[in-house]
């Protein structure tokens, strides 16, 4: 067995564990950047002594010429995790021009992993055990661990390094050898349990997550280029299909400095984590990276890369390369595959998807002129055509802006996107999924989707699109499956989750609809989606005043959208209250004074108030101006009424929805 040293430190309520690179506080991991941790490291081992920041930067960063300021986020950041309070010197006291002083009183044991123990003097005043963290190496096997409890017990009594001192330590000496003792029983334990891992050659990490990279401090936050590393490596690594790693809708939430990896990967139900952080300074970056089995907190790799910011896609490369060497997969090529060489284009891009992410309006607009100036610095980059894309259709479907305004833009970026790479499977389906909303060419957006799915089998957002034009068409099965598989992939995902109430109200199972868009607003009270399809799906059950508040949470989340003010007074005329709903008819058409309003939306409300010729008068508009609702006209249960009326069986035969 190793001798290899245990170097373990506990102060107030934190435990630091230098050997296996872990600060604990009550039991919980907390997170630490690896320079922080090494500037930790350095003040407990002096614990109660000046250390000059001269002799901090020369230990944390013994290879580099760093400037003083770096010391100064590390030690702010420190601060903070380690929870002191302004103006109360808890941990870390500043010694004005000459350094710091660790001001807690530092309790240190020291133990081999052979199990023998070595008590060694506080940095302070008075000695204490202190628990061991560790685990069994894979090779050991169950007599071992035995064993290992029989020395430790016979070590407690007969080691000379402790009997020395028995005369005076006797009573210390008897609760270091019950700490040890129960120390060595949790190990036997855990390895009875299974030990936890999920490394071994007998249990590979199948699941992975790629959390958000952040700054050591918050005002060096650039979350675009936080994303946008995280964004790129969940694509390199996803491309081998060994593994499955979780799509960026499902981290993106983690970003807090402080988030607890482990803990993350844990809500994630993933086996292991990668997390990093990105410094920039002058035109150079530093990323650090680390791969972390969520079992047991146990690190499975880590690097540092210090390069030039124009070697940020050799940086990326050598991460997922290095990662699938840990986790040892193959990757499949897409890990090589870069979209641009232009940094400056990535960078625009970046920004591009950080503001289109956000789903208003206006950062809808601002992410379409990061992608138009990311195209204007590389003319062939696919994936910036494909963002533009993406935006153009956003500001259609989502953002109440007339079709004919986004959506022939839309088609034409991802048609170029697709030109520059036919295999980009995103390119493809946002294609699919412009060409169901505009077009109306069922058969034409089915060979888009199908295509992506075949470049990109696991695609959330792809089986979304899909199974949303599945539904359309009335192949509800087909749709429902899709779906699933979709929410399957990507559990936390707002959007797939909402999509698949709609489509379970479409086919007619409403209580399911209902049980779903719940579970979805339980995860986010405040998506409005969920809210306007929880509104829809309690109108069909009657439950009338629960749709009238959904569509109030709605509109406080969107006020410039007129579908809340729609389907609340389809909820208000259907529950009886006509005055109400006329009232909210006139909010509309005064809201269609300053901004377009789809026709849609007011054949919905003519249609509840019994006006049924209007309702097709608008319906007729809707299909002229190609408002992109006309698509739910063959499922959606509010029309069911029309059915039999010539014009709208009219209508459904022009949108080749049959009848």
């Amino acid at each position: 067995m190793s001798n290899e040293r245990i170097e373990l430190y506990e102060f107030d309520k934190f435990r630091l564990d230098v050997s296996e690179r872990i600060l604990w506080r009550e039991g919980d991991r907390v997170p630490l950047s690896e320079k922080a941790f090494e500037t930790l490291c350095v003040l407990v081992r002096r614990g109660g002594h000046l250390v000059g920041k001269d002799e901090l930067l020369e230990a944390v960063w013994p290879d580099a010429i760093v400037e003083e300021n770096n010391l100064d986020k590390n030690i702010s950041l420190l601060r903070q995790v380690l929870g002191e309070r302004a103006g109360k010197g808890k941990f870390i006291e500043t010694v004005r021009g000459h350094g710091y002083r660790f001001v807690p009183e530092v309790f240190k044991l020291e133990n081999t992993k052979d199990g023998t123990p070595d008590l060694a003097e506080s940095s302070t005043v008075a000695d204490r055990p202190t628990a061991i963290e560790s685990n069994v190496p894979d090779s050991e096997s169950a007599t071992d661990a035995q064993s290992e409890i029989k020395n430790l017990k016979f070590e407690i009594s007969e080691n000379p390094a402790i009997t020395a001192n028995k005369a005076g330590k006797k009573g210390y000496l008897l609760a270091a050898g019950f700490g040890l003792f129960a120390a060595a029983a949790v190990i036997l334990i855990w390895f009875y349990a299974g030990r936890g891992g999920v490394s071994s050659d007998n249990d590979p990490v199948k699941t992975i997550a790629v959390l958000p990279f952040k700054p050591l401090v918050e005002e060096d936050r650039n979350e675009a280029l936080e994303m946008g590393m995280t964004d790129t490596l969940i694509s390199k690594l996803g491309g081998g299909g060994e593994i499955r790693v979780l799509p960026f809708s499902s981290v993106r939430r983690y970003t807090a400095l402080d988030q607890d990896s482990v803990k993350a990967g844990r809500e994630l139900e993933t086996q292991a984590v990668l997390d990093g952080t990105i410094q920039i300074s002058g035109g150079r970056i530093r990323i650090s990276a680390r791969l972390v089995q969520t079992s047991d907190g146990r690190q499975l790799w880590k690097g540092q890369f210090d390069e030039e910011l124009t070697d940020i896609f050799t940086v990326q490369d050598t991460i997922s390369e290095k990662v699938a060497m840990a986790l040892k997969i193959r990757l499949a090529g897409k890990e090589r595959k870069r979209y641009t060489e232009n940094v400056e284009a990535y960078q625009l891009y970046t920004k591009g998807r950080f503001h289109l992410l956000k789903g208003v309006n206006s950062e809808i607009e601002l992410g379409i002129s990061y992608f138009q100036q990311a195209i204007e610095a590389d003319p062939n980059y696919a994936l910036a055509y494909t963002g533009l894309s993406d935006a153009y259709r956003g500001r259609s479907v989502g953002g109440e802006m007339p079709s004919s305004e986004f959506m022939p833009k839309a088609k034409a970026a991802a048609s170029r996107a697709i030109e520059i790479d036919e295999t980009l499977a995103e390119a493809h389906a946002n294609l699919g999924h412009i060409i169901f909303w505009y077009d109306w060419d069922w058969a034409g957006a089915e060979a888009q989707h199908k295509r992506a799915l075949e470049l990109d089998p696991n695609s959330p957002d792809t089986l979304q699109f899909y199974a949303h034009m599945l539904s359309a068409t009335g192949r509800h099965s087909e749709a429902l499956a899709k779906i699933k598989l979709a929410r399957e992939l990507d559990p936390v995902n707002l959007r797939v989750n909402a999509i698949e109430g709609m489509l379970l109200l479409h086919a007619g199972q409403i209580d399911e609809a209902i049980i779903r868009l719940e579970k979805t607003l339980e995860l986010d009270p405040n998506y409005r989606v969920a809210n306007m399809m929880a509104a829809r799906a309690y109108t069909e059950k009657g439950m009338f005043a629960e749709a009238i508040a959904a569509t109030k949470k709605a509109r406080e989340l969107s006020a410039a959208s007129s579908e809340p003010i729609a389907y609340g007074a389809y909820a208000l005329a259907k529950s009886g209250k006509s005055r109400e709903a006329r009232a909210a008819l006139d909010e509309m058409v005064e809201f269609s004074k300053t901004r377009w309003v789809p026709p849609y939306n007011f054949a919905l409300v003519y249609n509840a108030l019994g006006e049924s010729s209007k309702a097709l008068d608008y319906l007729k508009k809707g299909f002229a101006g190609k408002d992109v609702r006309m698509v739910f006209l063959k499922v959606e249960p509010k029309w069911n009424n029309l059915r039999n009326e010539p014009r709208f069986i009219e209508l459904m035969r022009r949108m080749n929805l049959g009848f």
